[in-house]
């Protein structure tokens, strides 16, 4: 029997195999089986523009309040469409080199929102400058520090033709004549930030684990249409840029309430924007399409919620009007 309190020797050998075989267990043999996980047949490879966005995103320290995981509980379901799986952190969590290990891109608090879907829920790059030039713009209940010296200011005359101008209201930059133009650093960042996009998984996803919810209130107009709540839709697809009070942002995002195109009697244009998207570089930011990522059910619940909110009153329309209007336009492509 091994007498520790006087063989020093031994005392020495027994810690450092225990140190060894824990160093393998916890450290070794896990690193190495992330070596054999394959990326998902329709994972698009980080570009170069990516991967520097990636380590701006890792200087700049994200990691500390945003996760990258979707976790399968129900509560974890408005970040992603699935739970995370190990092939989602393929090319991230790939070795840098020999002496290299990668990244830690899982976050360590949820101090905001998880990243994992990001690149769908937020696809405009007009939004991504917008938060992190300030966030308190888009969300006035953010806590997310500012990043300006991810931006140049610079006279409205000496902004070149290639230079990407942030669509700034007045009410949070007022200098007459100077311009807020993007560095390479923050459309490197905000490239990264839109390229995290679930992929699809082959087969069928694993589903989330149920959990008690309160159902979300429906008018009976939506009921009798079998549409989902256009209220809670808006509020995770054009809240952020149009806002929930639907005023907008001062020369940013257009207003809802009151808007013309909202109000028309004749839906065509309104859904068409939400399908297509909008390009109003002239007076605000512009919109990314939605075609891909909503269903007609969806864009018709979202439309008809802002058509009768915010004081606007016009006819609502059906999951078939959007149908109509989505084969229309990609007809005239």
């Amino acid at each position: 029997m091994l007498n520790l309190h006087k063989e020093h020797k031994n005392l020495v050998l027994l810690a450092l195999s225990g140190f060894v075989v824990l160093s393998f267990v916890i450290a070794v043999m896990p690193a190495y089986e992330m070596q054999d996980y394959q990326p998902l047949p329709t994972m698009q490879k980080m570009s170069t523009e990516v991967k520097n966005g990636l380590h701006i995103y890792i200087n700049e320290g994200c990691v500390a309040c945003h996760t990258q995981q979707v976790r399968s509980i129900e509560m974890d379901k408005v970040w992603g469409d699935r739970p995370s799986i190990p092939s989602d952190y393929y090319y991230s969590k790939k070795r840098l080199g020999l002496w290299k290990q990668s990244h830690s891109l899982l976050g360590s608090e949820r101090t905001g929102p998880d990243l994992t879907n990001v690149g769908k829920r937020q696809p405009g790059l007009q939004w991504h400058l917008l938060h992190l030039y300030n966030p308190r713009i888009v969300v006035k209940e953010s806590v997310m520090p500012p990043y300006p010296w991810l931006f140049d200011e610079i006279p409205e005359n000496q902004v070149k033709e290639n230079d990407v101008v942030v669509a700034i209201g007045k009410d949070f930059y007022d200098r007459d004549g100077w311009k807020i133009v993007a560095k390479t650093e923050a459309l490197q960042l905000a490239s990264y930030l839109q390229s995290l996009k679930q992929a699809d998984m082959p087969g069928a996803s694993p589903d989330f684990i149920p959990a008690k919810k309160i159902p979300s209130p429906a008018t009976s107009d939506t009921v009798a249409q079998n549409l989902p709540d256009g209220k809670t839709l808006y509020a995770q697809t054009c809240a952020a840029c149009h806002q929930n009070n639907g005023k907008g942002i001062p020369g940013a995002f257009p207003p809802l309430a009151g808007s013309a195109v909202v109000n028309d009697e004749n839906p065509e244009l309104l859904v068409q924007i939400i399908l297509k998207g909008y390009d109003a570089r002239s007076e605000y930011g512009q919109m990314p399409a939605f075609g891909e990522q909503l269903t007609d059910k969806e864009i018709a619940a979202i439309a008809n919620h802002e058509r009768t909110s915010w004081g606007n009153n016009a006819p609502e329309l059906s999951e078939d009007d959007v149908k109509k209007i989505r084969a229309y336009t990609e007809a005239i492509e």
